[in-house]
């Protein structure tokens, strides 16, 4: 077992594991790290705990110190510079003529490094931009270009439910979302009701699968044989979420379904949730 702390550098980020070096933390704290980047000023997103040793990314670098009140006035410096070189690079961008979208720009903790984050259809030539950002900062540029799903998390929003984005509010990384969730989820494979802001699989598909998988394994499926108590039926319509099956009776074939509920039936064969091939094809670009 090793003591951690948990650090976040973003508001809705990644959370990473470094060593408290003997110093007792509190969420919320805002602490001093080294990381690839180098020096960071991040916010202590997990107290100190025990975590097994199979957890930890080696080496594991230790705090640094607790940000100082000039620590925290740098980082907030830091902040306020980033919005004045967002509005430059969106100016060098245009006068440049490349087809790119500038969505956000960040300050590393010493300054010695700008990243400027975009979007772009394709590969864009942005050495001269590049160039041209360097004679105006004087330090380190970097231009990393972004995916939909990124941008929508850095920039927030509402979704179609009317909540803020989940990319933006909680979810720390983002996870792969198939169509096969969406299916068994008992979603319509239209992409405008499937999909986020983002153009992509909306998140909470991935996040609440778990509870569907559950009700699947209780829940008899359309084309299930199962018995009830006025004899064998097909299921030919389910709801995972109220457990109410609808039957078609063998014995009165011609009737309308009836609906049962799945505690008050016995599975003798079940289907399967399958998807086709013309439908993976179809929705491909949207997975994400």
């Amino acid at each position: 077992m090793a003591e951690v702390i948990g650090v976040r550098f973003k508001e809705v980020g990644k959370v990473y594991y470094f060593d408290p070096d003997g110093q007792t933390l509190k969420k919320g704290d805002r602490v001093i790290v080294e990381t690839v980047r180098g020096i960071e000023c991040g916010e202590v997103a997990m107290d100190n705990r025990e975590i097994n040793e199979e957890e930890i990314v080696k080496p594991l670098k230790k705090l640094i110190r607790i940000a100082s009140e000039e620590d925290i006035a740098q980082f907030n410096a830091n902040k306020a510079k980033e919005k004045e070189a967002f509005a430059i690079c969106q100016e060098k961008i245009t006068n440049h003529k490349l087809e790119m979208k500038l969505v956000d720009v960040e300050y590393t903790f010493d300054g010695g490094k700008v990243l400027f984050y975009f979007t772009a259809d394709g590969r864009v030539d942005f050495r001269e931009l590049v160039k041209d950002l360097a004679s105006v900062f004087r330090t380190r540029i970097e231009l990393r270009q972004i995916g939909v799903r990124d941008e929508s998390k850095m920039l927030g929003g509402l979704g179609m439910c009317g909540r803020p984005f989940c990319c933006s509010s909680f979810l720390g990384e983002f996870q792969p979302v198939s169509i096969k969730m969406a299916k068994e989820q008992g979603l319509s494979l239209n992409p405008t009701k499937i999909s986020g802001a983002c153009g992509r699989l909306m998140c909470c598909l991935k996040y609440e699968q778990n509870a569907y998988e559950h009700l699947l394994r209780i829940t008899p499926k359309p084309g299930a044989i199962v018995e009830t108590k006025e004899g064998a039926g097909t299921v030919v319509d389910f709801s995972l979420m109220t457990g109410v099956l609808k039957i078609q009776l063998h014995n009165n074939p011609d009737a309308p379904p009836k609906s049962f509920h799945r505690r008050e039936v016995k599975l003798v064969k079940d289907s399967k949730i399958r998807v086709e091939k013309a439908e993976i094809e179809a929705l491909k670009d949207i997975e994400g």
